[in-house]
């Protein structure tokens, strides 16, 4: 079988074609050509943007390749192995020229395709080029076709050596257009609305959805880009990202997405996602989360840079098997990758390739070009303005457009923040609409994100109605966006104390944990964790009942790891202080807790278990060591920790066992004072 790669999992503009084996049979050969000329060939009736004439020059040479190939199979039944070698040449080309197809009709790509016009027709023109090589390879006259079959071959031979493959006209004034605009942005200059119209009508992009998808793939391209050390590319791709969000904020008034689509792929995400073990996705040598999987020869899959330093220290064996490699060879795990990024998407984790993780940094501070940097201005002040004096359904736009544009990009929340968005989007909250409230909630969230965006927000008065929002939101996921937002203003330690001085703010987040979605429990769960960092507020999470929320959570048995996780977190910061302890003892948390240290797989989680076992222990007193002296599993699980757990979870389980070790040694003794709780010392959760 004769194996094609996925467009999905290839980086445009290359073309990853495999040589079919030499010990192929003709006729095997034979009929995957067919089955990839046809492919070819359905592209006639398709769209090209850009080197439309090349595209179809290619797509009728290959026709009649095509027919050539047909008549062979029905005419020839017994061929010479010697046409394998044209065969397999051809086969080759033919991948290569499916590639181009798809990225020439690949939708999202056609600003970057019109800008490497010359780029492309020169890929048409070698690859015509290598299909007359293989035809003169190809022995014509020992197969048994009709000869003006054969004639029309020759043809075609000689054409694809003489055709000039050149870039259009009508592709050079339009990319010249979009070279006007970008040196416009440099200069500062507003692009005239009949231009842009021009250029997006020229390229089929026609409405908000089809431009959407061209930012997509430039913000893909960007990524891929910036691992590379040259980044020749990475400033046009950068302007040109520029263009596309302008022309989408400023020249598409209508987002024509689905409003039922969103809801349908959050469905199949879930599925996909349900009895996903997050520690399945991690690095079993960094335990971190995988961002680059690779599959070595054992079978057992790593992040790239992990497995790489371990074969560079020398290593030649697996390290989670220990059996020898019979190679050092790295597969990508494209699948696994794909579903890391889902999950990371659906979780609220930040997805970030390690080999990008500069220019992130970078980003902070400035932005790739010139002409990038004065488009997203532009942008910005547009958005501002439009949410003061736009109508209902223009200000909805705009905080959508704030929430795109501030969602990964670090320079475009500094520019909306600096373009004063925070204001009226605060009052957007106030809408009764779902999707501007939602929008406008999202955006301050990720704005949360900018130190002068969480002090905007305060200084705005942003604290009460968020609060507002997270109890009576009009949407699910407001409120959850609310959560968040509260989440990064609880990392500053003033913004902690006033959150905490707002009567009703803990009791809403609590009462997320309690009735909201996945991800609304999650946020709620971080956020009271981060303002408990302000001692003060410690008593305000008891007296809001979260210990009760927090340990029916983790009775229940479908609730995700990563929320046991987090509420453990919480449960083990408050038990530090007696009254915490208290009220984990009397909402029975105690063997659900103990049951979760031997269950849960996720390291982290087993830490926050030691650590919370120990602070009841050292707060609950003499019943409490018993009660855990008498689990059955408790000392196994410990023991385990040990030698699998984290450092800190190691050490904690270390001291949990000399606490219970002294307890059995008492009991054993006949001296049943408390064990020597208070000469250990306070144990903290981090």
């Amino acid at each position: 079988m004769i194996q094609t790669q996925n467009v999905s999992t290839r980086r445009i503009m290359t073309f990853p074609a495999i040589h079919p084996c030499e010990e192929i049979r003709p006729s095997t050969l034979l009929n995957s050509l067919i089955s990839l000329a046809r492919q070819i060939c359905n592209y006639r009736s398709n769209f090209f943007a850009s080197n439309k004439r090349n595209a179809h020059e290619s797509i009728r040479q290959i026709g009649v390749i095509l027919t050539f190939l047909e008549e062979i199979r029905e005419w020839d039944s017994d061929l010479p192995g010697s046409v394998v070698l044209g065969f397999s040449e051809l086969h080759l080309v033919f991948q290569k020229v499916r590639f181009l197809l798809e990225d020439c009709n690949r939708e999202g790509s056609r600003v970057w395709m019109l800008m490497n016009s010359e780029r492309v027709a020169n890929q048409f023109r070698f690859f015509s080029r290598a299909i007359a090589t293989a035809l003169d390879v190809l022995p014509i006259t020992v197969i048994d076709v009709p000869v003006d079959i054969k004639d029309h071959v020759d043809l075609v031979t000689r054409q694809a050596r003489k055709t000039r493959f050149e870039p259009e006209s009508d592709d050079k004034r339009v990319g010249s257009a979009v070279r006007s605009v970008l040196s416009g942005f440099e200069r500062g200059v507003v692009p005239d609305m009949g231009d842009l119209k021009w250029v997006l009508v020229n390229l089929g992009i026609r409405n908000w959805s089809s431009c959407n998808k061209e930012a997509m793939f430039l913000d893909s391209e960007i990524e891929l880009e910036s691992s590379n050390d040259e980044k020749e590319e990475l400033g046009l791709l950068s302007s040109l990202m520029g263009f596309v969000c302008y022309c989408r904020c400023v020249v598409f008034g209508v987002v024509d997405c689905d409003p039922n689509r969103k809801q349908s792929n959050g469905d199949c995400r879930s599925q996909v996602l349900n009895g996903i073990n997050s520690d399945d996705l991690r690095c079993p040598i960094s335990l971190e989360m995988m961002i680059d999987p690779v599959t070595v020869a054992s079978g057992q899959t790593y992040d790239r840079s992990s497995i790489t330093k371990w074969f560079r220290a020398g290593n030649s064996t697996c390290p989670k098997t220990g059996e020898k490699l019979k190679n050092m060879e790295m597969v990508p795990n494209s699948a696994l990758k794909g579903l890391i990024k889902l999950y990371c998407s659906e979780k609220g984790i930040s997805f970030v390739d390690s080999c990008h993780r500069n220019r992130h940094v970078k980003k902070a501070v400035s932005a790739d070009s010139l002409a990038f940097e004065k488009a997203m201005n532009m942008v910005a002040d547009f958005v501002s303005v439009t949410l003061v004096v736009g109508t209902g359904i223009e200000q909805n736009k705009a905080a959508y457009e704030a929430r795109l544009l501030s969602k990964t990009s670090v320079f475009n929340r500094s520019c909306l923040v600096e373009a004063g968005v925070i204001p009226p989007l605060l009052n957007l909250l106030l809408s009764t609409d779902s999707l501007s409230q939602e929008n406008s909630t999202a955006a301050l969230l990720n704005l949360s994100k900018n130190s002068k965006g969480r002090a905007t927000i305060v200084q705005e008065g942003g604290l009460e109605i968020l609060i507002s929002v997270l109890k009576k939101g009009v949407s699910s996921e407001a409120r959850q966006y609310a959560a968040g937002t509260i989440f990064y203003l609880a990392s500053v330690e003033e913004y902690r104390v006033l959150i905490g001085n707002i009567t009703e703010a803990i009791p809403a987040l609590t009462e997320l944990i309690r009735n909201g979605a996945s991800r609304g429990k999650k946020n709620a769960l971080v956020a009271i964790y981060g303002l408990l960092a302000h001692p003060g507020n410690h008593k305000g999470v008891l007296e809001a009942g979260t210990v009760h929320v927090l340990t029916n959570l983790l009775k229940s048995s479908d609730t995700e790891d990563d929320l046991v996780t987090d509420s453990l977190a919480i449960l083990a910061t408050l038990a530090e202080k007696s009254d915490g302890t208290a009220a984990v003892l009397h909402h029975g948390g105690l063997n659900s807790i103990i049951e979760i240290l031997s269950s849960i797989s996720s390291r982290t989680g087993k830490e926050y278990c030691v650590s919370l076992l120990l602070a009841l222990c050292r707060n609950g007193g003499k019943e409490v060591v018993a009660l855990l002296a008498n689990s059955p599993s408790l000392m196994g699980s410990l023991y385990s920790l040990l030698s699998e757990g984290t450092s800190r979870a190691s050490k904690k389980a270390g001291a949990l066992i000399r606490v219970l070790h002294e307890f059995y040694e008492r009991r054993s003794s006949g001296l049943m004072a408390s064990p020597a709780l208070s000469q250990e010392r306070s144990v903290h959760v981090w």
